[in-house]
């Protein structure tokens, strides 16, 4: 009865130990300014999506990480500046997101789908982009988004 007892206070215990320090970890917050509309171009279907935009290296090293949620309709647009081959992870990246690897003319290159949390396997763009955005998982699919789409910003040298 006794080691019961005494194993019952320590995992208590150590509970205890885990809640403070969890309260301890701060989660990073990053303002990325006000919101912004895009518009996504996919056959005759345009798609509209509120996003936050990362264009300073702070921002853009950040991104979507510690976020519980991704609204549907809402995302975040990573603006390298420079075409070029680009990666992206998931490390403390806690939902799954639609990856849209988008060229310098607004068009989508290539689709990652429901990349998954946590993880950290390099998706690569594979050619030169100078955007990525990044929506809810699974918003790709459900909305018909493809390969080849285009992305109208005032990012992108698109023509509305």
């Amino acid at each position: 009865m006794k080691k019961i007892l005494l194993l019952t206070i320590m995992i208590l215990s150590l509970g205890l130990v885990q809640a403070a320090r969890a309260q301890e970890i701060q989660i990073p917050v990053m303002d990325f300014g006000p919101r912004e509309n895009l518009t996504i171009v996919s056959n005759d279907t345009t798609h509209e999506f509120s996003i936050e935009v990362a264009d300073t290296q702070a921002q853009l090293s950040h991104g979507m990480m510690y976020r519980e949620t991704v609204p549907v309709s809402e995302g975040m647009l990573f603006e390298f500046g420079e075409e070029s081959i680009v990666s992206i992870w998931m490390k403390n990246t806690s939902v799954f997101l639609d990856v849209l690897f988008v060229r310098a003319d607004g068009s989508i290159l290539k689709i990652e789908h429901s990349a998954k949390p946590f993880s950290l396997r390099s998706m690569t763009s594979e050619a030169p982009v100078t955007a990525v955005l990044e929506i809810a998982g699974g918003q790709a699919n459900a909305l018909g988004i493809r390969p080849g789409d285009i992305l109208q910003h005032e990012y992108f040298k698109t023509k509305p």
